[in-house]
Order: C-alpha cells, then structure tokens, then sequence
C-alpha cells in the first residue's frame, strides 16, 4: 500500500472515533474533538478541555492489516501524558477493536454496576 492510501486509510479510522465520540458526547461542540494531522506527533485524538473532563483517555488510532500490538500499545503510553491509554484499532472488513488496561477495564465494569443499581 502507497505511503498516501496508508495515511488516507488511519485518517477514516481517527473520523470514525471522533464521530462516535461526538455522537455519545452530543453535549460537545464538533471543535472539542478533533482528528490529529497525519504525521503529527501526540495523540490520534485531540481534545479541549471540556471533552477531556468527560473523556480522561487518550487515543491511538491504528487501521493496519498487520499490527504490532505491543509497538502499538508502546505508543499510545508514550502519548497518553496524564490519562489513560487507549489503543483503537481495526483492519479491512473488520469491527473496531479498543484495548486498555486490565485494572482500568475492570474499574469501567466496576463503575458500571454502580450506576446500575
């Protein structure tokens, strides 16, 4: 795949994620998420301060048909800054994929049937 198809084809993954951030989140404005530039360093996913009080996570896209996950989780650490990593990832004509730490994926669940009672 040319270098151009590649980045093209991470850029639908980073719209997609921010599309359904925005759906979820429609209290937000369509600035308060924003897709990075191809090629700019930091996260996939930029967000204002007011989307990152509702959103304490910090996305790395990645839409590749071989994925090194560890590189990949690699990644998005290094990105993260102060809030938790989440890895995004798909391949042709597959779902969407996230991958967080275990004790975070737990403490969601945990969160969950709290709110549910």
């Amino acid at each position: 795949m040319k270098s151009r198809s590649a980045k093209n084809k991470g850029k639908r993954l980073q719209n997609n994620v921010r599309d359904l951030l925005l759906e979820t989140f429609n209290q937000l404005e369509p600035d308060d998420i924003k897709s990075a530039i191809m090629g700019e360093s930091g996260e996939d996913i930029k967000l204002s301060p007011a989307a990152r009080r509702l959103i304490p996570y910090s996305f790395e896209c990645k839409n590749q048909e071989k994925l090194n996950i560890w590189d990949s989780l690699n990644q998005a650490e290094e990105n993260s800054g102060d809030y938790d990593p989440v890895l995004i990832f798909k391949r042709n004509r597959s779902k969407t994929y996230a991958v967080l730490n275990v004790e975070k994926f737990i403490e969601l669940i945990n969160e969950n049937n709290q709110s549910s009672k």
